[in-house]
């Protein structure tokens, strides 16, 4: 990695692989972006279309919690989330599952009604891998890539599975750029080392992200400290702000597997404690967002959760609500 750090520490100084230290803590600064400086422009249709919604309104982004390898999941998925966001993230980690190559999924998606924002990452592959995988979405014209470095497979279920990491997050963005997709980049403000992710972002915007996904901010005071922040390194880039959504004792048990996850104070006991965690996870949610909604700088939300095997269909019945409610 050459444009770090990632989101992966565990505390203040160790990395998600054991007996590990960060290499980028103690830095001052992050590397400057030596690439070229991004010209292409969007040329995905439904890229197109994303930037003009978000032009007049928020827009919304839903994960989509659909069975791996199992192409009927997702026409059943995308019935229940209907017309309520305008792309579903097709998430990519390094977990036990084995999914559907990206494109081929975003097909999938498209063929079910949904258009997609596809989870781009580069421990899997090298970079003419990526290239490739970049011209079919974009042939495909899918709404957008969202570009990480990824998680290491020593952190997931697959320790057999050789990591790759030709490029990272920053260079996948400028490699994404150059075909003509929609990008976002993640960004995490409270993971370590907190003084260089406003920074970090910078550079991936200088290299050719268009948006960030800001992952799961507890407070709307630090989505407006850490927008301040970026502005102070002379971009402004739009922020789709994750929302948590969680609505059973199963999605909260997925949940917290998140490394350096926060949520707001109260807010996991405030569900599970209630007689009815669905209905209270949905309200949960709803106050949360809205209030996210009113920072300057916030275009869009995702709202985000894992789905505990055998919730998918509920899951993403439960994200169509709270996003309806929303608009």
């Amino acid at each position: 990695m050459t444009y770090g750090p990632c989101a992966g520490l565990r505390g203040a100084t160790e990395c998600e692989l054991p007996g590990v230290t960060c290499p980028f803590v103690g830095l001052e600064r992050v590397a400057t972006w030596a690439g070229t400086a991004p010209t292409q422009s969007v040329t995905t249709s439904a890229g197109l279309v994303f930037l003009e919604n978000m032009a007049r309104r928020p827009v919304f982004v839903t994960d989509i919690p659909t069975v791996p390898l199992d192409a009927d999941s997702i026409g059943k998925i995308a019935d229940l989330i209907g017309d309520s966001a305008d792309a579903v993230l097709i998430g990519d980690h390094g977990g036990a599952r084995v999914q559907f190559p990206p494109a081929y999924r975003a097909m999938l998606m498209r063929q079910a009604g949904l258009e997609s924002w596809v989870g781009f990452n580069c421990r899997d592959r090298n970079r003419v891998a990526l290239e490739s995988e970049a011209a079919a979405l974009a042939h495909l014209g899918v709404a957008g890539v969202n570009c990480v470095t990824g998680d290491h497979t020593m952190s997931g279920h697959r320790s057999d599975a050789k990591p790759v990491f030709d490029l990272d997050s920053t260079r996948l963005a400028s490699l994404a750029r150059a075909a003509g997709l929609l990008v976002s980049v993640g960004e995490n403000p409270i993971a370590p080392p907190l003084h260089l992710r406003a920074e970090r972002l910078a550079q991936k915007v200088k290299a050719g992200a268009h948006l960030c996904f800001v992952n799961l901010p507890h407070s709307t005071e630090l989505v407006l400290e850490f927008r301040q922040a970026v502005l102070r390194h002379g971009v402004d880039v739009p922020l789709i702000v994750g929302v948590p959504v969680i609505t059973s004792h199963g999605a909260a048990e997925q949940m917290m597997g998140f490394q350096g996850l926060k949520l707001p104070h109260g807010y996991l006991e405030r569900i599970l404690g209630s007689r009815n965690p669905r209905l209270e996870g949905i309200k949960a949610s709803v106050e949360h967002a809205q209030a996210m909604l009113g920072v300057a700088g916030v275009r869009g939300l995702n709202l985000s959760g894992p789905a505990a095997a055998g919730e998918e269909q509920s899951m993403a019945r439960d994200f169509a609500e709270v996003a309806r409610a929303l608009r």
